[in-house]
C-alpha cells in the first residue's frame, strides 16, 4: 500500500487577529489595528507588572517605616491624616460585695499629620525603548521605586528626630566607664579623651525604659526593635552576646534589614539612621532609635500612598511619538504617637572622627 504524506500544518488557521503587543495583527496579511486607549488596550498588563516593580523596590527600602503602624489612604479625606490613639488605663478596682463601682472613662487622643506629595519620572525615547539591550522601562521602575523608598524612608526618619526620650551612651577609658553625658555638647568634649560607643549595658538601659514605658507591647509579642548606622552596628557586633540572623534558628520571620539580636531587641542596619556633625564639630554623634510596638504610625504606600504612572510615546511623545515616561508619585506623613514607646540612644562610634552628617535632607538630592 503506497503511503501518502500530508503536512497537516497546511490546515492549520492562525485566524485573523493575533494579540501583539501594542496592537491586534492579522496572521496572514500583517494588517495592525492598533488599541484604542480605556477600550480595547492591553497596556493594563504591563502597568500592573511595573506597578509591582516599583512597590517591591520602594518596600526594599522602608526600613524604618516597616516599624510603625500603617494606616491606609483614602480618597477625597482631606490633606490632613489622623492617627487615633488610646488612652491607656490603669488598674482595675478592688470591687466591695454589693457595691457597684464607678465606672472608667474611655478617652482617645488623635494626632494630626499634614500629607506632603513626592514623586519624579524618567523620559525614555522611542530608539532607547526599542533598541536598548537592557530593558528601559524596568530598569526606570526599578529605580524610581528604589528611590521613592529611600525618601519615604528618610521622612519618616526625620519625624522620629522628635523624640524626647534620650539617654546618652557613657564615657569609658578601656577599663571602667568614667562619666555619662547628659548633652549632645557633653558628649561632643567626652568623645575628645574616651570611648563612647554604642554597649550591650546601654541596649539594657533602652530595654528597660521600654517595659516601663511601653507596657511590655512587643512587636510579635517578643521584640522591641532598634535601627542602628553600620558604624554602629559593627562596634555592637562585637558582644559576646551578639546573635548574627545568618544564624538564627527559629522560624520567625526576619525583617527587611535586620542583622541580629541580642537580650530581646531586634537590630535593623540603616545608613539613614541619624548621624550628626554639624560645622565646627570634631566627632560625628549618631542616633541609635529602639522601638516598642506602634510608637509611630506612617501611611501605608499599599493602602494608596504611592502610585506608578506610565505614559505610552502615544500617549505624551508629542507629534512624533518620540518618547514616553515612567513616573512614581505620591503622598506621605509619619509621627510619633507614643513618645514613651521608642529610646534614643546617642553614642558615638569607632568612625566618629571621620563621619559626616546625614540628616539633611538636601544631602540625599541626586
Amino acid at each position: 500500500m503506497k503511503k501518502l504524506w500530508m503536512d497537516l500544518q497546511l490546515f492549520a488557521d492562525a485566524g485573523t487577529l493575533v494579540n501583539a503587543t501594542t496592537q491586534y495583527v492579522n496572521a496572514y496579511t500583517g494588517e495592525g489595528t492598533p488599541f484604542v486607549p480605556g477600550t480595547s488596550d492591553l497596556s493594563s498588563l504591563d502597568k500592573t507588572y511595573y506597578d509591582t516593580t516599583v512597590l517591591d523596590n520602594a518596600r526594599d527600602q522602608l526600613l524604618y517605616t516597616q516599624l510603625g503602624k500603617h494606616q491606609s489612604l483614602p480618597a477625597n479625606h482631606g490633606r490632613t491624616v489622623e492617627f487615633r490613639r488610646w488612652q491607656t488605663l490603669g488598674v482595675v478596682h478592688q470591687l466591695t460585695e454589693g457595691v457597684i463601682p464607678t465606672g472608667r472613662k474611655l478617652s482617645q487622643v488623635a494626632i494630626t499629620c499634614q500629607l506632603t506629595q513626592w514623586g519624579d519620572y524618567i523620559a525614555i525615547s522611542d530608539l532607547m525603548d526599542a533598541h536598548s539591550i537592557d530593558e528601559p522601562k524596568t530598569a526606570a521602575a526599578e529605580e524610581l521605586g528604589a528611590a521613592y523608598g529611600l525618601t519615604i524612608d528618610l521622612l519618616t526618619r526625620n519625624a522620629l528626630l522628635n523624640n524626647t526620650n534620650i539617654i546618652f551612651s557613657s564615657a569609658y577609658n578601656g577599663s571602667s566607664y568614667v562619666s555619662t553625658p547628659s548633652t549632645e555638647a557633653a558628649l561632643q568634649t567626652a568623645l575628645a579623651s574616651y570611648n563612647c560607643n554604642l554597649r550591650v549595658d546601654d541596649m539594657k538601659k533602652a530595654a528597660t525604659n521600654l517595659k516601663k514605658g511601653a507596657k511590655m507591647l512587643k512587636y510579635q509579642g517578643k521584640y522591641y526593635v532598634a535601627v542602628v548606622h553600620p558604624d554602629v552596628a559593627e562596634d555592637i557586633s562585637r558582644d559576646q552576646a551578639w546573635i548574627d540572623a545568618r544564624i538564627y534558628t527559629d522560624a520567625e520571620d526576619i525583617l527587611a534589614g535586620e542583622i541580629g539580636r541580642m537580650h530581646g531587641i531586634r537590630f535593623i542596619e540603616s545608613n539613614l539612621a541619624p548621624v550628626i556633625k554639624s560645622d565646627g564639630q570634631s566627632y560625628a554623634t549618631y542616633k541609635t532609635m529602639v522601638f516598642a510596638k506602634d510608637a509611630f504610625g506612617v501611611i501605608d504606600a499599599e493602602g494608596g500612598g504611592m502610585e506608578t504612572i506610565i505614559k505610552t510615546k502615544g500617549e505624551i511623545g508629542g507629534p512624533l511619538e518620540q518618547y514616553g515616561t515612567v513616573g512614581v508619585k505620591g503622598e506621605t506623613c509619619a509621627k510619633i504617637l507614643y513618645n514613651e514607646r521608642m529610646v534614643t540612644i546617642w553614642s558615638g562610634s569607632s568612625y566618629s572622627s571621620t563621619e559626616t552628617d546625614n540628616v539633611d535632607l538636601d544631602n540625599w538630592a541626586a
